[in-house]
């Protein structure tokens, strides 16, 4: 059975969430199309838009450089269309040892079965 384009969508955007949480940029990156448009969260209100696969590549790979225990939790997911929402939490451990976590949002667009845009929000 062929599936859906929401399906699709869920699952793409689950298999980038599994390539993070293993630090694997590439995996991250086989996910995501070569116009990719990613949102970050800092700084705030607006966050830095990066654009381009070279140019989100370098960014996880300096993100997992500065944060090796990085890891995001899904706490719910959906897709609409071409659309996916993804609620997270995520939690880091500082330098000094101390552990940290946000809960926040995502918002995803699939096109061709790539992510195209990730969008990220954070509470706080």
């Amino acid at each position: 059975m062929k599936m859906s384009r929401i399906e699709t969508a869920v699952r793409t955007v689950l298999a980038f969430n599994e390539a993070f949480n293993r630090h694997d940029v590439t995996g991250m990156m086989a996910q995501m199309s070569e116009d990719c448009v990613f949102e970050n969260t800092t700084p705030s209100p607006d966050g830095t838009v990066i654009a381009g696969k070279e140019a989100v590549t370098q960014f996880w790979q300096e993100f997992f450089h500065q944060s090796p225990q990085a890891h995001i939790e899904v706490e719910e997911i959906f897709g609409m269309g071409n659309r996916c929402v993804m609620r997270w939490s995520y939690t880091w451990v500082e330098a000094n040892g101390e552990k940290g976590h946000v809960r926040g949002v995502d918002i995803f667009q699939v096109k061709s079965n790539l992510i195209s845009q990730k969008l990220s929000y954070v509470k706080g």
